[in-house]
């Protein structure tokens, strides 16, 4: 017999920092971490629960023998009384079927053969309603199975529609959802109260109550790794819904313990899970402290106004490196403090001597007028004088507000046709085809391509040199990257280029990404994001001297590197902590 107490206190720090981070659902959704450690320990006391390792046996208690023939007597009176139909003849459990060995005193049983399983109502869509009236009951439904009953936005449908007295719920019963998706098919949980006087269940639930077995404990039955599996596995698949049907949740085999032991083991199941409640809330408690303090720090360092009051800020910081930087979403917010120190010229000390921005930005206006009077650009729609009040901040001496187009060409791809509609355009081609997937998936060098073009798409099409920033506006807007080759891309990409080869376009990538929930509030709230070429034109740029420039890119490369490094170093540890936490599981279960 294992100690699980021991188990749960002499591993405290395995169960509190194996965490998994879990993507949100949803454009700009944020990442999330998910309590690895925590969700193993609950999986683990439910697997030792019903192997017999959570309590002591006694032998002084009644066998289970005695208890599943009790229920086969009485199971044959509700059947000669007309209460219950005959069942089918369930097959005996197999050797195969018997995973481990049994304490003394347990047996395996059958679900259908100790639990009586009770469909729920079926109606009309029409008749859902939201509120309740006389001649109207509760209503179940999915969404109210989950850890625990959910009585808040119940339906209410008439009772008419309830044929049986057994439809209506009870203190005790199981609830089962019997359609759901995948992951949350064959998910229970528990009625220990009934706010409602009277209430019935949907057709996509069952109720499952047991003969002279502990519902609570079916319900850790059913809710272990083992048995959640098997009852998954079983089940039948649609397009979006997964089936369990009666003909294979009844054969569902069962480890019953002799009834005493059950409320042991129901008893030390809720004690232990409330401990983990408890971890559960220091832990999340920790992670959002922890999110509050970093928030914080790297508060100060983005109010910094001069770069020795970064210098001092950063020192403060770097100090504790180890113990601030430990998750993915701090690593990324120092990311976005250092690119936005850096675009306010706020990373690297000014020099005196670097030529103005002004006289780099007068230079590149005449370029672009020779290249118009000599037909190689098209003559652009003169873009609006920048006022004052327009200045999200003041710059730094020898910075200047500018716009993308005052710098580079701006210009949409010209890629209209996808390769798998017209095979013509692509079959033996050679140009790389980049599309929005390939710009977001980018760390600052586009390095894939979703197809090769051939000379027919390149005519209806245009070929962007190596070099040229990508940004997305449709889809993922403001996705960033680099061409580090030759590429088209479609209209859903904008592709821009400085005139001054000498300009470094990673400033202005790095730029676009702190702007980047800024041109989300331009995306209309439709399924398709997309912002337009004008909206990317207009966008106000600070546009520091090129020396700057080139000190500021160097600086923030440097500073990306090590927050890579950091966020390999966590992925490392944390695989680490996982894997420990199934070992510490796998051992315990043995």
């Amino acid at each position: 017999m294992s100690d699980i107490q021991s188990l749960v206190t002499e591993n405290l720090d395995v169960w509190t920092s194996a965490l998994q981070t879990k993507s949100g659902v949803g454009r700009g959704s944020s990442k999330k971490l998910n309590l690895y450690g925590i969700k193993k320990l609950r999986e683990l006391i439910l697997e030792l629960a019903v192997r017999g390792k959570l309590v002591p046996q006694d032998e002084n208690d009644e066998p289970a023998s005695v208890l599943l023939e009790r229920i086969a007597a009485e199971k044959e009176r509700l059947i000669k009384e007309k209460k219950i139909k005959k069942p089918k003849k369930l097959p005996k459990i197999g050797e195969d079927e018997k995973p481990f060995e049994l304490p003394k005193g347990w047996e395996w049983a059958r679900l259908g053969g100790c639990v009586n399983v009770i469909r729920g109502i079926t109606f009309p869509a029409s008749e859902k309603h939201i509120e309740p009236s006389e001649g109207r009951v509760a209503c179940l439904r999915t969404a109210n199975v989950q850890e625990k009953i959910e009585w808040d936005d119940l339906l209410y449908v008439s009772s008419n529609f309830v044929k049986r007295e057994e439809q209506y719920m009870s203190i005790g019963d199981v609830v089962m959802s019997m359609a759901n998706s995948r992951e949350l098919v064959g998910k229970v949980a528990y009625v220990n109260h009934l706010p409602k006087k009277e209430s019935t269940f949907g057709g996509f639930l069952s109720v499952l109550r047991p003969w002279y077995i502990l519902p609570s404990f079916v319900m850790i039955l059913l809710r272990t790794p083992m048995n959640r599996n098997a009852i998954i596995g079983s089940a039948s698949q649609t397009t979006n819904i997964a089936n369990i049907s009666l003909e294979k949740l009844n054969p569902l085999p069962l480890l019953i313990p002799p009834l005493p032991e059950q409320y042991r083991i129901v008893a030390k199941v809720n004690e232990l899970m409330a401990l983990c409640d408890q971890l559960k809330q220091q832990t999340e408690g920790s992670i959002t402290a922890h999110k509050t303090l970093v928030e914080t720090l790297l508060g100060t360092l983005a109010k910094s106004t001069s770069t020795e009051e970064l210098s001092q800020n950063w020192n403060r910081i770097s100090e504790h490196f180890d113990t601030l930087f430990t998750t993915e979403h701090s690593i990324d917010q120092l990311k976005q403090t250092v690119l936005q120190l850096a675009v306010m010229g706020n990373l690297v000390p000014q020099d005196p001597d670097d030529e103005p921005a002004s006289v780099l930005l007068e230079r590149i206006a005449a370029e672009k007028e020779r290249l118009v009077k000599e037909k190689k650009i098209k003559k652009q729609k003169p873009l609006p004088p920048i006022s004052e009040d327009e200045k999200p901040f003041e710059l730094p001496r020898g910075w200047e507000w500018c716009r993308l187009p005052d710098v580079g060409e701006l210009a949409r791809g010209k890629s209209k046709h996808r390769p798998r509609n017209d095979i013509a355009l692509y079959s033996r081609g050679n140009i790389p085809l980049v599309q929005t997937g390939d710009v977001a998936r980018a760390n600052r060098i586009i390095e894939t391509f979703t197809a090769l073009y051939n000379e027919i798409g390149l005519a209806q099409s245009r070929l962007w040199k190596k070099g040229t920033m990508c940004i997305t506006i449709a889809a993922n807007i403001a996705d960033t990257g680099i061409l580090g080759f030759d590429a088209c891309f479609p209209d859903s990409v904008v592709g821009f280029l400085p005139f001054d080869d000498r300009i470094l376009v990673d400033y202005f990538m790095y730029f676009i990404k702190t702007a980047k929930n800024h041109l989300e509030e331009f995306a209309p709230s439709t399924a398709q994001k997309n912002i337009n070429l004008e909206i990317l034109g207009q966008l106000l740029v600070p546009c520091p001297p090129l020396g700057e420039q080139h000190r500021i890119v160097a600086k923030v490369n440097q500073l990306m590197a090590l927050c890579d490094q950091l966020k390999a170093r966590l992925v490392d540890a944390r695989t680490t902590q996982l894997n420990l936490a199934d070992a510490i599981v796998e051992k315990a279960v043995r």
